[in-house]
C-alpha cells in the first residue's frame, strides 16, 4: 500500500519513513512539524484513519485525506491451532491473500510475516511456491500484518518467513524494518527481526550492507546439485557464490546468521550430507536451524527424515563444531508450519468481524 495508490490516486501513509512524510506534508503546505506528528498517528498509536489524528488542525486533516489514506486492513479470518498457534489472513490492496502465524512460546512471541502473495522461487518443499508469483507486498502491507493483529502487545519478534522471498521485494521489506526500528517508528532493536532469504545476491549484498536486522538463509543441501534439484535458485546464484559473500562481513557481533535445513529422507539426511554441510560452513560464525519436513506440503518423492535420522545429523554437526538446533513444529495443524503457507481456505478458520479503512 505505501506509496500506491487506493484506487482514487491516492497514496498510502502506512510505510511511510518521515522524510517522505516530511515531503508529501511540505507539498501540502503543513507546518513541518505535521509529518512528526503523522508519525506518531501511524505507528505508535496505530490509528486507522487520518480523521483520528486529533492533533492535527481540521484543515490539515482534509487537505491529507485528498492525497492519502492508512493502509490498515483487519485479518479476514483466523485459523487456531492446538499449540496456540494462529494464522491469520489479510487481503492486498491488489485483491490477492497472504498469510501471517502468530507463534507464542512462554514469554517470547513471534510473529512470521509473508513480503509477497505467492513466490517465484519454486523450492520444491515449499507449498507457498505451488502458487506462483502473485504480487509483491508494499511496505504498509507487510506492516499491516503487524499493526492490525490482535495480540499485537505481545509480540516480542518478526520473523520475514512467511509467503514469498524478502530478497525479491527488497526495497519493501528495507522500507517495513525502517519503520519497525526507527526512533521515528516503532523504534525496536534490530535484534528482534530476522529476514529470510534463499540466496537472491544482489539483493543479499545491499540487505547485509544496509540493515542490521538477523539474517537466516535456507541452505537445505550443501551439494550443489542435490540444491539445485531442490531448489532452482541454485543454477542462478549458487551456494558457493552466497557464502562467499557472506564472509566477507563480520557475524561475531549483535546481527546473528541463521541457516535453515529442512530435513528430508534419503535426500539430504544422511552422514554425507552433514559432514557436507559443516565442511561449508566452516570457519563461518554462524548457527544452523533443523527443520522437520512437513507432509502437508505435497510430494510423492518427499517424506520427512525420521527421528533418528534427525539426531544423527544434528551430533554429527555438533561435532563439527557447528551450532544446530532442532526447530519445533508448531501450527502443523492449521497448515502453518514452515513450508505450509498457501493462503488457501482451511476448515479451522474462522471469520474475524473487520472494516477496513
Amino acid at each position: 500500500m505505501s506509496g500506491t495508490s487506493d484506487g482514487s490516486r491516492r497514496v498510502d501513509l502506512l510505510g511511510m519513513s518521515l522524510d517522505q512524510l516530511r515531503q508529501l506534508c511540505a507539498g501540502l503546505g503543513m507546518p513541518r512539524f505535521t509529518a512528526t506528528q503523522v508519525c506518531d498517528w501511524l505507528y505508535k498509536k496505530r490509528v486507522g484513519s487520518i480523521d483520528a489524528m486529533t492533533n492535527l488542525s481540521l484543515a490539515s486533516r482534509s487537505r491529507l485525506a485528498e492525497v492519502a489514506f492508512i493502509g490498515r486492513g483487519e485479518p479476514l479470518s483466523v485459523a487456531s491451532s492446538s499449540d496456540g498457534t494462529r494464522k491469520y489472513l489479510f487481503r492486498t490492496t491488489a485483491g490477492h491473500c497472504v498469510e501471517a502465524v502468530f507463534i507464542p512460546d512462554g514469554d517470547r512471541a513471534t510473529l512470521c510475516l509473508s513480503s509477497q502473495a505467492g513466490c517465484r522461487m519454486g523450492c520444491r518443499f515449499c507449498m507457498t511456491g505451488t502458487m506462483g508469483f502473485l504480487c509483491s507486498l508494499t511496505a504498509g502491507e507487510i506492516l499491516n500484518q503487524l499493526l492490525s493483529l490482535p495480540e499485537y502487545d505481545l509480540i516480542t519478534n518478526v520473523v520475514f518467513m512467511g509467503m514469498g522471498e524478502p530478497m525479491d521485494n527488497l526495497d519493501a521489506v528495507l522500507a517495513a524494518t525502517a519503520a519497525l526500528t526507527a526512533d521515528w517508528g516503532l523504534g525496536w532493536s534490530p535484534k528482534r527481526i530476522t529476514v529470510s532469504t534463499v540466496g537472491v545476491l544482489p539483493a543479499l549484498r545491499r540487505f547485509v550492507e544496509e540493515s542490521r536486522c538477523h539474517l537466516a538463509v535456507s541452505l537445505h543441501n550443501a551439494d550443489p546439485e542435490g540444491r539445485a534439484a531442490m531448489m532452482p535458485v541454485e543454477r542462478a546464484w549458487p551456494l558457493a557464490e552466497v557464502l562467499g559473500l557472506l564472509r566477507g562481513y563480520d557475524w561475531s557481533g549483535q546481527r546473528r546468521l541463521t541457516f535453515e535445513y529442512t530435513m528430508i529422507d534419503g535426500v539430504n539426511d544422511t552422514p554425507r550430507h552433514a559432514a557436507r554441510l559443516a565442511s561449508a560452513l566452516r570457519g563461518l560464525p554462524c548457527r544452523v536451524n533443523l527443520i522437520r519436513f512437513h507432509e502437508g506440503v505435497r510430494r510423492d518423492d518427499y517424506l520427512p527424515s525420521s527421528p533418528q535420522a534427525i539426531a544423527a545429523f544434528q551430533r554429527s554437526l555438533e561435532q563439527h563444531g557447528v551450532v544446530c538446533t532442532l526447530r519445533a513444529s508448531r501450527g502443523q495443524d492449521i497448515e502453518a508450519a514452515c513450508g505450509l503457507l498457501a493462503a488457501k481456505d482451511n476448515p479451522a478458520k474462522h471469520s474475524i468481524n473487520t472494516q477496513s479503512q
